[in-house]
């Protein structure tokens, strides 16, 4: 049996986001105990110009959304990037989930030859839909995973690789 499109994004992403919030929690309570304000742990860089904490966590919904989007053919959430707290985060999470589950399965089996365009404001990309899925939208899902991960790890949170892998089924 061939593996499909679907199941190439839809449980990858939601089981990186479960992975995602439960850190997220883990970092909250690592603040709250050490007096660490969260703002200054949701406004943690790596480096100057990357994004935040929250930026992670933004740009990881974003990844994920339009990936759905783009392959089924529907309309992405608009989330205007204005969380300034866990909560809100946690939020994000939550809708951006909402949405994955959201959209059925026939949207987006089938679709690895569809012509996906990514605009960005500097440049285009032109893909078909396995190699837009493989190539570029779940590595960047996880790139920004990784980020956020790795931010609140430098931030002394005692996360590790089996809350970065989240549930092993």
């Amino acid at each position: 049996m061939a593996t499909e499109l679907y199941d190439l994004t839809v449980p990858v992403y939601l089981r990186a986001f479960a992975a995602m919030s439960a850190f997220l929690e883990k970092g909250r309570a690592y603040a709250d105990e050490q007096g660490i304000a969260h703002d200054e742990l949701l406004n943690t860089r790596l480096y100057e110009d990357m994004a935040t904490l929250a930026g992670q966590v933004q740009r990881a919904s974003d990844g994920a959304k339009f990936a759905i989007a783009r392959l089924a053919g529907v309309e992405a959430p608009s989330m205007p990037d204005t969380e300034a707290s866990f909560d809100e985060l946690q939020a994000r999470i939550a809708a951006t989930v909402e949405f994955l589950n959201s959209v059925p399965r026939d949207k987006i089996d089938g679709r690895e030859d569809a012509d996906i365009e990514v605009k960005t404001p500097r440049t285009g990309f032109h893909f078909k839909g396995l190699g837009y899925v493989l190539g570029f939208a779940t590595p960047n899902i996880y790139f920004h995973v990784t980020t956020a991960y790795g931010i609140l790890r430098h931030k002394g949170v005692p996360v590790g690789k089996m809350d970065y892998l989240g549930g092993i089924r």
